[in-house]
């Protein structure tokens, strides 16, 4: 419970950054969500990343909407900034902010939920103005704070937790983010580890807007016969005779496979989902390429992780808008309120 405070005094042989910090520098609260949730290994995923790339926890600003991966923030980087906006909204309140100050990384943390139905309009502009982030979507597939209902990612023919048949087609928005003009696109698995990090951290260095989709599935919700991205942990020959309030413990499912390579990572429940990586030779400078090898893996029923595309010379919102060079939040009354000259001016030039 977030209640339980974490211990305060560490061993001093703990290893430290270059920065000076130790590991447990990056973590938050300890987490309330469901045992054995993807989300949670995105988390440590992104505490090893900031950790391993030397980024000091108060120069970083978190996001978040509403919902379960919403939460998360609370989870990590204690000493960074945050704020929790409301349903779909993240992408206009960071905006704001990495307009008020350049000089902090971004990162907005949403879900499937949050961006994809709610939040898809944001979502779009968020993308295509070229803000300056790193947007992390929690992919599960599921609305899990108001009980398990499809979310607009939801597989179509998969099955939810009452049996209905899921007969929307889902968005996809890895191919969204390649179409929108995002400079970073990469997709994931919250049970990989190995690949996770290195794109988090790819994703952090990058300028401009940097998309990761991450397959996050539910324990709760998505541990059903029929589901396309459950999570539940079941053992061979244990039955469950009735499902009730009480939430057990889960095992984190954890991947390890070559580039180019398809592993069928099979579910607790019985469903398979079918992970490609991408191979060595792919050219993540080419958009159309790109596009072309999601589509035709999805063809194939695979979902493939890694980075599909980076543009390394992509220019920002703040690029686009030729705004001044410092942070705004550190102009005086003299440079932000330059008096009536300067704003006749500035009509002068949009009539």
């Amino acid at each position: 419970m977030t209640y339980l405070p974490k211990p305060r005094l560490h061993h001093p042989s703990l290893q430290r950054n270059a920065a000076g910090f130790i590991r447990r520098d990056y973590e938050g609260a300890v987490s309330t969500l469901c045992a054995g949730c993807g989300h949670d290994s995105i988390s440590a995923a992104i505490i090893q990343a900031c950790w391993e790339l030397d980024i000091e926890p108060h120069r970083v600003a978190k996001i978040s909407g509403i919902g379960c991966s919403s939460k998360t923030p609370t989870y990590f980087l204690s000493a960074s900034h945050g704020f929790n906006a409301v349903h779909g909204r993240m992408p206009s309140v960071l905006t704001g902010a990495n307009l008020a100050n350049r000089e902090l990384l971004y990162l907005g943390v949403s879900g499937d939920g949050d961006s994809a139905s709610i939040g898809i309009g944001q979502f779009v502009h968020s993308i295509r103005r070229g803000v300056d982030m790193v947007y992390i979507v929690e992919n599960n597939g599921v609305y899990g704070l108001t009980k398990g209902q499809f979310s607009a990612t939801a597989d179509q023919g998969s099955k939810s937790k009452k049996g209905a048949i899921n007969t929307d087609a889902p968005v996809d928005m890895v191919g969204m983010a390649l179409q929108l003009g995002a400079s970073f696109v990469a997709s994931s698995f919250s049970g990989d580890k190995a690949q996770l990090v290195p794109l988090l951290k790819a994703a952090m260095t990058h300028k401009g807007a940097a998309f990761l989709d991450v397959i996050s599935p539910c324990v709760t919700f998505n541990n059903h016969e029929g589901s396309t991205k459950s999570y539940d942990y079941v053992r061979e020959h244990n039955h469950a005779l009735c499902r009730m309030d009480f939430i057990s413990s889960h095992a984190e499912i954890t991947v390890d496979y070559a580039p180019g390579e398809v592993r069928e990572v099979h579910q607790h429940d019985g469903s398979v989902l079918r992970l490609r990586k991408l191979p060595e030779g792919h050219d993540s400078g080419d958009r159309v390429g790109a596009m072309n090898y999601l589509h035709a893996c999805q063809a194939r029923g695979e979902i493939v992780t890694g980075l599909l595309y980076v543009d390394p010379d992509a220019a920002d919102l703040h690029a686009h808008l030729d705004t001044t060079p410092v942070a705004f939040n550190t102009l005086g009354e003299g440079e932000l309120c330059p008096g009536a000259a300067t704003l006749e001016a500035i009509n002068a030039d949009l009539r």
